[in-house]
């Protein structure tokens, strides 16, 4: 029997499946109305799937139906909105469709539950889901591999300006040494000259050193917690603001392309600061718990606002979400205790481990 008015409707493809549903109290089911939308979106005409009600769930794709039933025992047991989504298979056009329920339950005088609600086809809009989600993702993998090629590529120029101009450099101050000592000491005009271009030399290999270590710090090569403090120290020495360390685990290792964008997120915090947190302390914490690490840097500063995250310039913070999403991990920002701004990364731990240690963290994540 079709759904008689008010359900009927002269345009059953475009407003879905309206239906009447029922759960009895010995579990059986039944639709004692449907209206004629219930073969455009089902395949079935409403005659056969109030003959045999099974013949909906059926339709369910096998991983789908859990959830199917988890919601509708919630709904019944609450008596509140029942609202899935999930894929049926039609086999008549060997079709997989996404469908979406929406259904008020009451209970009746007989004890049974029944729900009156609407089915419709979300096919198109969770394809648009998907492509997008694909697009985001293939997004944040060029977002990684260019992160990663600038990564290489100052890695590759630092070592050269170190070992190149800062080699040529070094020989170039040996041999004015050389002819400084042989210069007439009646020449003072000279020695003048030799002694400007020795302090000349001196600068110069000061500023190939500070831009190597700009372009890639040789301290990340010490492990990620000498790289922190070394940036801290540094910090400290060029904004006069105070940092407190925070890292219990001293000789952790991570994997050198892990390190150097947890590296990278740090300085990037550090350069939020000092642009816009007016802040007197930062505080930085670095632990791990099993198989997460967790860095997070607190200032006492006046704060970040929503305006400023939502900034369309806002490249920094865009940035170090970026990285952490590229690590597998999250990035958050939260009011710090007391005022100022909290960043936290957490991120998957990758770390190169002895054997006895990724024993034990094996037997860890089987205990989780």
């Amino acid at each position: 029997m079709s759904l008689p008015s008010p359900f009927h409707t002269e345009h059953p493809s475009t407003s879905g499946l309206v239906y009447q549903f029922v759960l009895h109290r010995d579990g059986s089911t039944s639709f004692p109305c449907l209206n004629d939308g219930c073969s455009a979106l089902l395949g079935l005409a409403p005659g056969e799937l109030q003959d045999d009600p099974s013949l909906f769930e059926a339709l369910i794709l096998p991983e789908d139906r859990r959830a199917y039933h988890e919601a509708m025992q919630m709904s019944a047991a609450a008596l509140a909105a029942w609202n899935w989504e999930g894929r049926i298979r039609i086999p008549a056009w060997n079709d997989v469709k996404w469908i979406n329920l929406r259904a008020t339950p009451h209970t009746r005088e007989d004890g049974a539950v029944q729900w009156d609600g609407i089915m419709t086809n979300i096919t198109a809009s969770k394809q648009e889901q998907e492509e997008s989600h694909r697009s985001r993702e293939r997004l944040a993998e060029l977002t990684a591999h260019i992160e990663q090629a600038k990564e290489d590529e100052r890695t590759r120029i630092a070592r050269e300006i170190h070992d190149d101009l800062g080699g040529n450099l070094t020989a170039i101050k040996m041999a004015l040494a050389m002819l400084s000592a042989r210069l007439p000491p009646d020449q003072p005009d000279l020695i003048d000259k030799a002694n400007y271009v020795d302090d000349l030399v001196d600068r110069t290999i000061e500023a190939v050193h500070r831009i190597s270590l700009d372009l890639r710090p040789s301290t990340l090569d010490l492990g990620i917690v000498a790289a922190l403090e070394w940036q801290a120290r540094e910090f400290e020495k060029q904004m006069g603001i105070a940092v407190i360390m925070r890292c219990p685990d001293k000789d952790l290792a991570l994997e050198p392309d892990h390190a150097s964008a947890l590296f990278r997120i740090f300085q990037e915090a550090l350069t939020n600061i000092a642009k816009h947190a007016d802040a007197t302390r930062v505080t930085v914490s670095l632990r791990r718990q099993r198989k997460l690490l967790t860095l997070s840097i607190c200032d006492n500063g006046r704060g970040i606002q929503l305006a400023d995250r939502l900034k369309p310039q806002s490249f920094g913070l865009r940035g170090m979400s970026e990285r952490a999403s590229a690590l597998g991990g999250t990035l958050a920002l939260s009011s710090a205790p007391g005022g100022g701004t909290m960043v936290t990364i957490k991120t998957r731990l990758a770390t190169r481990t002895s054997a006895p240690q990724a024993a034990a963290d094996r037997a860890a994540q089987e205990e989780e």
